[in-house]
């Protein structure tokens, strides 16, 4: 079949056209300029992509066209194909008319937190042996992208409850064929298509009897709206429940419940999960807040019923590195984080700051936010925002985006809101333009600080912005950056990248003082560092500094930036292979040299072990206190 997708460069759009590729269909798109991480997708998915829209587009004579719920009706390229009589079809019913005849639907449904634990789930089952098929509206960071075609029974997808198409305004995940589903919550959002929370809830009540009698539905029991539409379900159903602090676990207050044993501050989050009221064991986790923990327990509930041992699925738990956009860190920089986070709806806002600032609950947390989703820009959600962001040292309230888009007269009144974040004693600034709040947080911003973006989109480079003024950045490498990783790394005498998808980079771009005190052109990376993880143990390659860069203490940041990330990752033992670098190893951060035939033989296969590997090198290690971790 021959399929053409009109904003082919949505994140689920993307993921359903690769998912097509893969199935051995001819898949082609359109759309306007594309960015990192769907233009690589697709790029890697060797699907062409027509930049504009246009008629002609459509020559190549596909089967049926794929629209997208932003696409209207009089669309230059929905007009094209109904002259030429090819049949429309919306996204969720092509994933079901492909996919869905021959699998089982994992389905991860809620108002919050369904990008994540639809990602934890896929990374679970993963994990546990499995080969599930995906499709999520994110780029999880232990699975590269958001769509697979596995060769498993079983495909998770991430439910959404936003419109179908111009021609069919139901919900998405009404396609979805549920066997097995997930609600996080239920509240009102979506103002732009929704009236009131009743509608809202009616959706999900829809959605929840397509559960069928033998399927099973898993809900979050601390959600009043979750638990409403819930009495629905004619199937199992399953709770779970992040305890307060005067809370025991015991199976009449849910199925699964969460206890946290890490105190605030700590580099990971600690926890005891019980099912039915008995222990499971002891867990582990690089997220931080309650709603994350709650996002693992639903997705454990379902690997659960999937078959899934629990030492496979604790596993999984602690090596889940997350997903891009949700409180994803982008880099330090001057002593000071930069973290980026998806969050827009207020309760999202609220526990995404609450999060943060328990992860980092010493010195300022500066809190950015841009008013850019379709319901964050209406004063609906007003009353929400006074109350979200109490946990913030600092708010920057950035202008609307596009506001000749939201109706007459439902605007938000973003210096109304600074005015009253104010009266409730936080301190808040609502600016005119993005590029004067970036100039307040340069001037607020101090080593030791965390400065946290809230936007729904590119919040206009402000990240970027930011990172490059404040000094030389140590941030985390991205795809596009791998020849120029090769490049340094080659100056440097030492192998090029193998397998880089399976590698966290750590790297120095040159800050904008330094680039206009150079001479000569700078290189767009000026020192870099990588990591692979092999289970619990790391190895630490590539540690590299450009020769006009030497002798400022770069690489001692590089060392001691990799060594934080392995401890956050959940690593026990790091491992490298050191040439006339290995005092420094040992003086400078502990390691101490082992014997090659001794180690892992799961870790000497590495492709990048092997690039490194010369015979006669010595090769070190460093054992990480296990409470550094």
């Amino acid at each position: 079949m021959k399929v053409h997708f009109i904003g082919i460069g949505g994140t689920g759009m993307g993921a359903l056209a690769g998912l097509l590729a893969a199935a051995g269909h001819e898949v082609r798109g359109s759309d306007g300029p594309l960015y990192p991480p769907m233009s690589t997708q697709l790029a890697r998915a060797k699907i062409p992509v027509f930049e504009g829209y246009a008629a002609d587009n459509l020559s190549w004579g596909p089967d049926c066209v794929v629209v997208g719920n932003v696409c209207r009706k009089d669309h230059v390229e929905v007009l094209a194909a109904r002259d030429r009589g090819i049949a429309l079809e919306s996204f969720p019913s092509m994933l079901a008319r492909s996919l869905l005849g021959r699998r089982r639907s994992l389905v991860v449904a809620g108002t919050h937190g369904k990008t994540t634990t639809s990602s934890l789930l896929t990374w679970m089952l993963r994990v546990a042996g499995r080969d599930p098929s995906w499709l999520v509206g994110g780029v999880p960071q232990n699975l590269g992208r958001g769509f697979h075609l596995g060769e498993g029974e079983g495909i998770v997808l991430e439910g959404d409850e936003y419109d179908t198409a111009f021609f069919d305004k139901k919900s998405k995940f009404l396609h979805y064929r549920p066997q097995r589903a997930i609600i996080t919550s239920v509240e009102f959002d979506h103002a732009d298509i929704f009236a009131s929370y009743e509608e809202v809830r009616d959706a999900f009540v829809e959605f929840v009897r397509l559960i069928p009698d033998d399927g099973l539905l898993v809900v979050d029991g601390g959600n009043a709206g979750a638990l409403e539409v819930a009495q629905a379900c004619t199937g199992e159903l399953v709770t779970y429940k992040v305890l307060e602090r005067d809370e025991e676990p015991s199976a009449a207050l849910a199925t699964y419940c969460v206890k946290v044993t890490s105190r605030p501050g700590s580099r990971r989050t600690s926890f005891e999960l019980f099912e039915r009221g008995e222990l499971l064991g002891s867990f582990s986790t690089l997220l931080s807040g309650a709603y994350n923990l709650a996002n693992i327990a639903a997705a454990f509930a379902v690997a659960r019923a999937e078959g899934c041992e629990v030492e496979r699925l604790a596993e999984a738990i602690r090596l889940f590195r997350g997903v891009k956009r949700r409180q994803e860190l982008l880099g330090v920089v001057a002593g000071v984080r930069m973290i980026q986070d998806f969050a827009h709806h207020p309760t999202a806002v609220d526990l995404t700051i609450k999060a943060t600032r328990r992860r980092y609950p010493d010195h300022s947390l500066h809190v950015c936010f841009e008013p850019r989703s379709s319901s964050s820009r209406r004063d609906v959600f007003f009353a929400g925002y006074v109350k979200a962001f109490d946990a913030a040292t600092r708010v920057y309230v950035a202008p609307v985006y596009a506001p000749e888009r939201v109706p007459d007269g439902q605007l938000l009144n973003t210096a109304a809101l600074g005015h009253a974040l104010r009266e409730r004693g936080v301190d808040a600034t609502a600016f005119t333009t993005i590029d004067d709040l970036g100039g307040s947080v340069l001037e607020r911003a101090a080593p030791g600080d965390t400065v946290l973006l809230l936007s729904s989109g590119s919040f206009g480079g402000l990240a970027d912005h930011l990172l490059e003024s404040l000094g030389d950045a140590v941030t985390f490498a991205q795809p596009e950056d791998v020849p120029a990783l090769d490049e340094l790394l080659v100056r440097c005498g030492m192998a090029t990248l193998r397998d880089p998808d399976q590698i966290e980079s750590l790297v120095i771009r040159p800050s904008r003082e330094r680039r206009e005190a150079a001479t000569v052109p700078l290189p767009r990376l000026i020192g870099c560092v990588h990591l692979q993880l092999v289970g619990d143990r790391a190895f630490l390659f590539g540690l590299a500094v450009a020769p006009g860069c030497r002798g400022e203490g770069l690489g001692w940041v590089l060392a001691d930036s990799v060594m934080r990330r392995a401890r956050t990752l959940g690593a026990r033992r790091v491992h490298l292979i050191a040439g006339e670098t290995a005092d420094f190893f040992t003086d400078k951060l502990g390691f101490s040299e082992v014997d090659v035939d001794q180690l892992d033989p799961e870790l000497r296969a590495l492709s990048n072990f092997e690039a490194a590997y010369r015979e006669g090198a010595t090769c070190m290690a460093f054992e990480l206190p296990p409470g550094q971790l």
